[in-house]
């Protein structure tokens, strides 16, 4: 198991949107997120800025991320969302979320 996590903006007039969204994901992007061997998975909400946190299971972690956006149903998902999220400037190359460095974990 990994765990990994990633921040991005969320722009203040779909602050309210995004949350809405995510109180009622859709039963269909839930299981995919479960089929690409993602566990564990939070959002969090701070000043501006989404942090997410989750565990994965599988062993071939880009092949499960192709699987994902592959989906129709996840496509159609993130369609909704994206237009809410604002990328932080110094991300990776290709990355929207941009990934965290874990400096700290306990058990």
């Amino acid at each position: 198991m990994k765990r990994y996590g990633s921040i991005i903006g969320v722009k203040p007039e779909k602050l309210e949107e995004y949350k809405k969204l995510h109180v009622a994901v859709w039963p269909e992007v839930l299981a995919k997120i479960k089929e690409c061997n993602i566990r564990n998975y939070s959002i969090y909400y701070k000043d501006g800025m989404l942090y997410s946190y989750y565990e994965y299971i599988g062993d071939n972690y880009e092949k499960d991320m192709q699987k994902m956006a592959a989906d129709p149903t996840t496509q159609e998902w993130w369609k909704l969302t994206d237009p809410c999220q604002q990328p932080v400037e110094n991300r990776a190359p290709g990355e929207w979320w941009a990934a965290m460095e874990e400096v700290f974990h306990m058990d």
